[in-house]
Formats: C-alpha cells, sequence, structure tokens
C-alpha cells in the first residue's frame, strides 16, 4: 500500500462483468492514483447487457466491515452505489459518519440498472432529504432525478431545491436539448459542464465510473467544480476506448 495516496472506500455492489460496481470503481481509483477499499451492498448475476438477479448482503455484515476499514485506514472519501432501501443507506451513512466523522461522501443514487432492474424505490421523500443533508454531493442522471426531485417541480428546478441540501451532480447522456453536458448544481446555482467529445459509445456502468472518478478528485483534495470537471474529462476517455459497452480505463 502506497503512503503517497489517499484512501477511498466504495460501498456498492458487484458487477461479475467488471463494468459496473465495485470492480469499475476500483479500476477507475487505480488510474487516478487513489487507494481503492470496498465493501460490498450486493452480489449480482449479470453481463453488461443482461440482468439475471441480486442478493443484498446483509446490513450488519456491511456495517461491521465499514468499521474496520475505517477503524484501519484514514478514508477521506466514500463513494456509495446501489442499496436496497432508505433505511439501508440511511444505517451506512451513520456509520461511516461514526467512524470517520469527517469523511466526505458521494451518493451515486443508482435507482435501476442500465439493464432494467430496478435496485431502489424512492417512497419516503422527508427521508430522502433527511439523507442528502449528510451526503456532499449526488449523481443522478436525468431518469434518476425526476425520482428524486418533489413533486410538480421541473427538472432544473427540482435539482436547485435539492442543492439546498447538497451538491448535484445532473449527468447529461439523457439531456434532450444538450446532449452530454453535465449540469452541477450548488448552493441554489447551476453550472454547465460541456463535453469535450462529439463522438462517444454508450457503456455499460458509466455511471459507477463518473462517481467514482468525481469521488477520487475529491479524495485528491480539488473542490467539487473541479472534481467533476476532471471526471467529465476521466468517462469520456472511458466512453470512447472502444465501441463495445465494457469501457477501457485509462487516465
Amino acid at each position: 500500500m502506497s503512503k503517497n495516496r489517499p484512501y477511498l472506500l466504495t460501498i456498492a455492489g458487484l458487477d461479475p462483468s467488471g463494468g459496473a460496481g465495485v470492480l469499475a470503481d476500483i479500476k477507475t481509483l487505480e488510474q487516478l492514483q487513489v487507494y481503492g477499499l470496498s465493501v460490498l451492498t450486493a452480489n449480482t448475476i449479470q453481463t453488461e447487457s443482461t440482468f439475471v438477479k441480486t442478493t443484498w448482503i446483509p446490513l450488519d455484515f456491511v456495517l461491521e466491515s465499514i468499521h474496520v476499514l475505517l477503524e484501519t485506514y484514514p478514508v477521506s472519501v466514500v463513494k456509495i452505489g446501489i442499496v436496497p432501501s432508505l433505511d439501508y443507506l440511511e444505517k451506512v451513512i451513520f456509520a461511516c459518519k461514526k467512524w470517520a466523522p469527517e469523511v466526505k461522501i458521494v451518493w451515486d443514487t443508482v435507482l435501476r440498472s442500465s439493464t432494467a432492474f430496478d435496485f431502489l424505490k424512492i417512497e419516503n421523500q422527508m427521508q430522502l432529504y433527511h439523507i442528502l443533508k449528510q451526503v456532499d454531493i449526488i449523481t443522478p442522471n436525468y431518469q434518476e432525478i425526476v425520482k428524486l426531485i418533489p413533486l410538480g417541480y421541473s427538472i432544473e428546478n427540482g435539482a436547485l431545491a435539492l442543492s439546498d441540501y447538497c451538491a448535484v451532480l445532473l449527468k447529461g447522456g439523457h439531456n434532450k436539448e444538450n446532449t452530454g453536458t453535465d449540469d452541477l448544481f450548488i448552493a441554489n446555482k447551476k453550472t454547465s459542464i460541456p463535453p469535450t467529445h462529439k463522438v462517444l459509445y454508450p457503456k455499460h456502468g458509466s455511471g459507477c465510473v463518473l462517481a467514482t472518478a468525481v469521488a477520487a478528485h475529491l479524495a485528491l483534495g480539488e473542490d467539487v467544480y473541479f472534481s467533476c470537471k476532471k471526471a467529465k474529462l476521466y468517462i469520456e476517455n472511458y466512453l470512447n476506448s472502444n465501441p463495445s459497452l465494457l469501457g477501457y480505463h485509462y487516465a
């Protein structure tokens, strides 16, 4: 283990294809020179194009794993991926804050897989807001943000409202007006991050990779804006790496 690299804990599922989840996270972290630790929330059977099933890891096992790792390593950032419920997520965040009070938390709001499997349903909006107050940034796409924002709000106004609780990086892959342009909302202010490449190939797990790249740059000492901007460059390299649904990692 290198003493020169910051430690980052990813708490997410296992995708055996390596395109998403903790395998994709660790690949990303290694390229960005951040030492990655991981705790599994779920085992899955899937490929880049097919989802078969998931088995959730018992919460007690997850919490004990978090305790051991955060007591052992000086983790500065935690990235959270798939979870089965808001209650589960709330307890995971509580454990992270208990054992590393200053830790920054990036929540990749994965509600559904790219292969159409539902992971998490938002059933309690007030509980969601309480959770958002405890994280530093969320990274929804356009399909996810509509499940997170208050009822009756437009996407932009809803994202601005959520930014009262934490930063919101709205990924632009499904942005019909400006495809590929990400929008960062911080404290009721919007900043757009346009793409630098015109031709990009869709990838399984690209959301995981982007969120982890954001988390990595936070661990390296960047602020939220520059973390998102640098993560944008990383994900574009990943999307452009080959025409298939499984990307190659390089910084």
